[in-house]
């Protein structure tokens, strides 16, 4: 069996599509990165004067404390929303990767499987075993494949669910530091 070059050129297009989404994805979350870290940092630096400002015009040490301690809850809140943010970010692009992974696995998949099929209809008498054998690898594949996808889905679930509770437990702790 052999390859002709047509086979060939739709071969290497779609793996410069893959990579080219891929890339594309990444460039997407770093641009949406480096977008919430720019605004995080204007926002640190305004919110630095402002506290500044307040604190020149206390009129007494007992006021600046007070000043101080107001300041304090807003920041905790922006470095909570900050690091949710970076989550959700993360998250949507490890999705996004997660699937194009799984569209390139089905489509290698069916490409495996009729390659098997048109191998086993040339192949000659006898090998039958040699085709099966190649066949039950391809299945263990998938199963492994389908396995660490399971595994890697309940991760990224019990990552969601901690990132959850210690966003509710620091905005709970918050509240009552009020």
């Amino acid at each position: 069996m052999s390859i002709n070059p047509e086979q060939l050129a739709a071969a290497n297009k779609a793996a410069i599509d893959s990579l080219l989404s891929v890339a594309n994805t990444a460039l997407a979350s770093a641009e949406r990165i480096a977008t919430l870290n720019l605004e995080t940092a204007r926002s640190v630096i305004e919110d630095s004067v402002s506290g500044a400002k307040a604190l020149m015009g206390a009129k007494d040490p007992q006021e600046a404390m007070s000043i101080q301690a107001s300041l304090t809850q807003p920041n905790v809140e922006k470095a909570v929303a900050y690091s949710r943010s970076i989550y959700e970010i993360s998250t949507q692009t490890q999705e996004q990767m997660a699937k194009m992974v799984e569209a390139q696995f089905g489509d290698f998949q069916k490409s495996v499987a009729d390659m098997l099929e048109k191998a086993a209809k040339a192949a000659p008498g006898g090998s039958d075993v040699a085709v099966n054998a190649f066949q039950n690898a391809i299945a263990a594949a998938t199963s492994t494949f389908e396995n660490m996808r399971k595994a890697a889905q309940q991760v990224t679930e019990m990552a969601q669910n901690n990132m959850a509770a210690a966003t509710s437990a620091t905005a709970k702790a918050v509240k009552k530091n009020k």
